[in-house]
C-alpha cells in the first residue's frame, strides 16, 4: 500500500512538474511573441516615417547649405556653414512679399466658400428627404472618382463661352474656381461634404425638432444648432480645404494662369525665371547658374506658411479628425 501511495505521488510530483514547465514555456512564448509583434509595428511605423521625413529633412538640410556644399560629395546633411542666401535668393525670384499676400487671399476665398457649401450640403443630406437625394448623393461620389483632366476642357469652354457672352473677364481671375467652389466642385468638394454628413448624422435630430417646435426654421437650425455644436469639425475641414487650395496646381494653372501671382505657380517656374532674371538676381555676381539650394529654399518658403498654421491649429486639428471620425472609427 505505501509502495502504491508511492508511486502516485511521484506521478502526480512529475504532472505538477510538468505543467509548471508548461506554464513557464507559454509565458516565455507570449513574451517573445509580444516583443516580436512590437518589433514589427516599430519597424513598420519607422520606415513609413522615413519614407515621409526623408525628403523634408533633405530639403530642410540642402536649403542651408552653399553652392560649395552642394557639389562637394563630402557633405550629405550637415552644411559645412550655414547660409541664408538661398532663401534671399528664392524671395528674389518668387517675388515672395506679393506672392504670399496674393496666394493667402486666394486661397481663404476658395476655403471659405468651400467649407459653407459643403457644410450646407452635407446638412441638406443628412437631414432632408427629398427627390432622389440617393441619386445626388452617388453623384457626389462620381465627381470625386471622375479625374479633373476629362472634365477640365468642357468647364474651359463654359468659362470662355461665359466671358464672351457677358464681356466679364473670367479667365486668369478667381471668378472660375470660385464659381465651381460654389456650386460643390470645388478641390476635393465631395470629400468635405462627407466629413460633415457623418458629423451631422451623429447630432440627435431631438434638438432640431426642439428648435422647430420653438418655430425655428431649417436656416436658423443650421446656423444657431449644427453649426455651434461643428466648430471642431469646421476647423478641420477648413484647414483640409486651405491646405488643398494652397497645393492645387493643375487647375490653378489652366484658369489662373498668370494673373494671379500665386507661390505654387511661382514654385512651378522657378527655373524658368530664374534663368529669365539672370544676372539681375542678388549674390549671382553675374552668374545666372541655379542650383539645388535654392530650389530647396523656394520650396520650404512656400511650405512655410502651412507649417505654421498647422503648428497654431494643431489642437483643433486632432480634436476635429476625432469628432469627424476621419480615421475609420
Amino acid at each position: 500500500m505505501d509502495l502504491y501511495r508511492g508511486r502516485i505521488c511521484r506521478h502526480w510530483g512529475c504532472v505538477s512538474t510538468v505543467a509548471r514547465q508548461g506554464g513557464i514555456l507559454m509565458k516565455l512564448y507570449h513574451k517573445l511573441s509580444g516583443w516580436v509583434y512590437k518589433t514589427c509595428v516599430y519597424l513598420l511605423l519607422i520606415s513609413i516615417s522615413y519614407v515621409f521625413l526623408y525628403p523634408l529633412i533633405r530639403m530642410i538640410s540642402m536649403a542651408f547649405m552653399s553652392s560649395q556644399d552642394i557639389i562637394d560629395p563630402e557633405v550629405m546633411w550637415i552644411p559645412t556653414q550655414l547660409t541664408f542666401a538661398n532663401f534671399k535668393v528664392a524671395t528674389f525670384v518668387m517675388n515672395l512679399p506679393d506672392a504670399l499676400w496674393s496666394t493667402l487671399w486666394f486661397t481663404m476665398i476658395l476655403a471659405g466658400s468651400q467649407t459653407l457649401v459643403t457644410a450646407m450640403t452635407g446638412f441638406a443630406l443628412a437631414r432632408f428627404d427629398f427627390a432622389f437625394k440617393k441619386v445626388w448623393f452617388i453623384l457626389i461620389l462620381i465627381s470625386f472618382v471622375i479625374p479633373i483632366p476629362i472634365v477640365i476642357i468642357p468647364r474651359i469652354m463654359m468659362f470662355i463661352t461665359i466671358q464672351d457672352q457677358l464681356a466679364v473677364q473670367m479667365i486668369g481671375t478667381v471668378i472660375p474656381q470660385l464659381m465651381m467652389t460654389t456650386f460643390g466642385q470645388g478641390v476635393n468638394s465631395a470629400i468635405a461634404i462627407l466629413i460633415f454628413y457623418n458629423f451631422f448624422r451623429m447630432i440627435p435630430t431631438s434638438l432640431d425638432e426642439a428648435a422647430q417646435i420653438d418655430g425655428a426654421s431649417p436656416i436658423q437650425v443650421f446656423y444657431h444648432i449644427i453649426l455651434k455644436m461643428s466648430v471642431t469639425v469646421i476647423t478641420i475641414v477648413f484647414l483640409f480645404s486651405f491646405v488643398w487650395n494652397w497645393n492645387e496646381t493643375y487647375v490653378t494653372t489652366t484658369f489662373v494662369r498668370s494673373g494671379i501671382d500665386l507661390l505654387s505657380l511661382k514654385l512651378a517656374t522657378f527655373d524658368s525665371a530664374f534663368a529669365r532674371m539672370g544676372s539681375t538676381i542678388p549674390g549671382q555676381a553675374g552668374v545666372a547658374r541655379i542650383n539645388e539650394a535654392y530650389k530647396m529654399a523656394a520650396t520650404l518658403l512656400s511650405m512655410l506658411p502651412l507649417l505654421i498654421l498647422y503648428l497654431f491649429s494643431q489642437k483643433k486639428f486632432v480634436e476635429g479628425i476625432e469628432n469627424a471620425g476621419v480615421t475609420g472609427e
